[in-house]
């Protein structure tokens, strides 16, 4: 008897339900479609192909770039029950000969592969006899050059999917993609952008992670209370001791002296670049991912090979290079539903380092492209915009992958900051003038100049050249340097001025600012106020959260207040923590991380429904019937036993 996709879902993963795209795109692919899924971090794209492959005959073959990732995936496979194994440069020959017996045999169901492996003819001549019936290609935006973490090796894919016959179903999957990068998926992958039942099948399901909290921290500048971003860093550290989490930094430096300063304050931490030795990486990053050491600095090196489910909260101490790394990166956190935290310590030398490091790049490749060196530029002052501007960051994320969404999300750091909104028709009106006096005499500056003249600098730069002969000389002698910037900054971001790409940027006319100067509609933006009250800790946040009446103002839909932050409000501590114990304990025995066990969210879910028969557990999330047969009876016993000892005493 055939397995249906809901038996197997339930079965083998444990869920009751598919989330949303999950079964159209496994609908697709059973169809016989090609397919294109983008879809967050966190909303099981896995399932869309392993629950195909569980239905189809033949050999599943996962296309997959970082060993670690694959790692996991299998382990979590087989700890479901499913027959999986992977091919990459860590196996023994030992090890090889087995998967290959295996796939000989007819025995496995899912091949993770590395691409650089792509290359090796005796893999389609392996898997000839057993079939084919789907290539999975994860980590799609990896094919293309405009996307943030282009690799060679994926080019190979298509030729090697062309070589097997009859050709397979192609699915490629991936959270971070532009319709520029969308369009090369397509291209390189010869997919068809047609939805109908002969084309490719193309879904996004949004890019918005409702339990993730975004913030930027500006050390040192006016509103931020850290005078720096180790200050700022400790402090954020501080309300997290117990918590697992990511330090993202740009260089190999920021992390080396990071970490010293983090051993130095005595927290548990690790380090991960690629300065240091194969052997070294892969214990740190061990210590990490079993929680031996709850906190990692790295580069982003560590990238996508990290697919722990606890994760709390993501900090990046240097801004990235792009949206698409800073949101990838980001996305580590809270990957089994709970609130997490994603911070970001902002400062103007991040612009320089990236600056620099994209033009290091270009000189290291083997042939120059200035076109894409001034499409990085272009990148990365769309991630300059997200550090700096006052607006919702979640909407400026998600309008960055053409998502549209509400103006207020009630879950970030400005939107949770005092704002008032401003008539800033006068103050543009000066700033644009001024613009376009200097463009008269056939000069553009930079934004320090404009502020210059715009303040009634006498300094040596401005009389020399004779600015101080301008009519918009001096016309904001009592506006805040900060204000004006931060005016500049936001009329750059809406088009109104340009700001052009590299080494000293100056700033130009934009197209609507000949409208806007000839109009007469106000211009509104959402200022700061003078002085803004203290930032509060999420963690804070989530707490008064609770109170009757919070957050009564927030758009009906938007994320305030998860079922998840309810349910930690109200949980029985102590029965949480022994099963986390009682989990790392299982764990351990079978050498793999914690979290394959069972993820936090399925440790609340028994804290919530306290299953005490085997009968009982599987109705908790992310338990299916192998797991049933092989931890049920630990956890039921467990929560048996709390449940006893803590009930409430028989008033009769």
């Amino acid at each position: 008897m055939a397995l249906s996709k809901h038996k197997v879902l339930e079965d083998f993963f444990g869920f009751k339900s598919f989330r949303p795209g999950q079964e159209e795109t496994i609908d697709a692919v059973l169809a016989g479609r090609d397919v294109l899924a983008i879809m967050p971090t966190g909303a099981g794209k896995s399932l869309c192909y392993q629950i195909p492959a569980l239905m189809l005959p033949g050999l599943t073959i996962v296309i997959s770039p970082l060993i670690s990732l694959m790692k996991d995936q299998v382990e979590g496979l087989k700890d479901s029950g499913v027959q999986a194994a992977c091919l990459n440069s860590s196996i023994s020959p030992a090890e090889y000969n087995e998967t290959m017996d295996s796939i000989l045999a007819g025995k496995l169901k899912l091949l993770y592969i590395a691409p650089e492996r792509l290359q090796r003819a005796e893999l389609p001549r392996f898997a000839a006899g057993q079939g084919i019936p789907l290539v999975v290609v994860d980590e799609a935006h990896c094919l293309s050059q405009w996307g943030h973490d282009f690799r060679q090796s994926y080019l190979d894919i298509a030729g090697f999917i062309k070589s097997i016959k009859p050709k397979p179903v192609t699915a490629a999957f991936t959270a971070t993609a532009t319709p520029k990068v969308r369009e090369d998926i397509i291209t390189l992958l010869r997919l068809k952008e047609t939805n109908d039942d002969k084309g490719a099948f193309i879904i996004t399901t949004g890019f918005d992670r409702p339990n993730l909290y975004f913030e930027v921290q500006k050390p040192g500048k006016n509103g931020c209370a850290s005078k720096d971003k180790n200050t700022a860093l400790l402090d954020c550290l501080k309300t997290r001791t117990d918590k697992s989490g990511i330090i993202y930094c740009a260089t190999r430096k920021a992390v080396e002296e990071v970490w010293d300063l983090l051993l130095r304050r005595g927290f548990g931490v690790t380090r991960y670049h690629a300065g240091l030795g194969d052997a070294e990486r892969k214990k740190n990053q061990d210590d990490f991912l079993y929680d031996r050491k709850p906190i990692i600095v790295a580069t982003n090196a560590l990238g996508m090979g990290i697919d722990k489910s606890n994760v709390s909260f993501v900090i990046h101490y240097n801004m990235p290079k792009n949206i698409e790394s800073y949101y990838q990166e980001a996305g580590r956190a809270g990957r089994d539903g709970a609130p997490a935290d994603c911070i970001l310590l902002y400062s103007g030398q991040d612009v320089k380092i990236n600056e620099f490091l994209i033009a290091r790049s270009d000189e290291e490749s083997n042939e120059s492209n200035p076109d894409l060196v001034e499409h990085n530029l272009e990148l990365l002052k769309q991630m300059t915009y997200y550090a700096t501007g006052n607006g919702c960051l979640r909407q400026r994320l998600l309008s960055y992958f053409d998502e549209q969404s509400q103006g207020y999300c009630g879950n970030c750091s400005n939107c949770l900051t005092a704002f008032d909104e401003v008539d800033i028709s006068l103050e543009a009106r000066k700033i644009i003038s001024c613009v376009y006096r200097l463009k008269q005499r056939n000069r553009a500056f930079g934004k320090v100049m404009i502020i210059d003249i715009l303040k009634g600098s006498r300094s040596e730069k401005v009389v020399s050249q004779g600015f101080d002969t301008l009519s918009t000389w001096g016309i904001m002698r009592e506006a805040s340097a900060h204000r004006i910037r931060a005016i500049l900054d936001w009329l750059v971001e809406e088009g109104y001025l340009l700001q052009s790409a590299g080494e000293y940027p100056v700033i130009e006319m934009g197209i609507k600012a000949g409208d806007f100067l000839k109009g007469s509609k106000p211009l509104m933006m959402m200022l700061a106020k003078e002085a803004p009250p203290r930032e509060i800790p999420f963690r804070e946040k989530a707490k008064a959260a609770e109170k009757p009446g919070a957050w009564e103002n927030a758009d009906a839909g938007v994320r305030t207040k998860t079922e998840e932050s309810l349910a930690e409000s109200s949980f029985d501590e102590a029965l949480f923590a022994k099963l986390k114990e009682l989990r790392r304990q299982l764990a351990a025995k079978e050498g793999f991380p914690a979290y394959i066990v069972f993820s936090d969210a399925s440790l609340r879910d028994m804290c919530r429904k306290l299953p005490k028969t085997l009968e009982e557990f599987p109705g908790v999330s992310g338990v299916g019937q192998v797991k049933t047969g092989k931890y049920g009876l630990p956890f039921t016993s467990l929560i048996r036993e709390h449940c006893s000892a803590n009930a409430e005493p028989d008033e009769n």
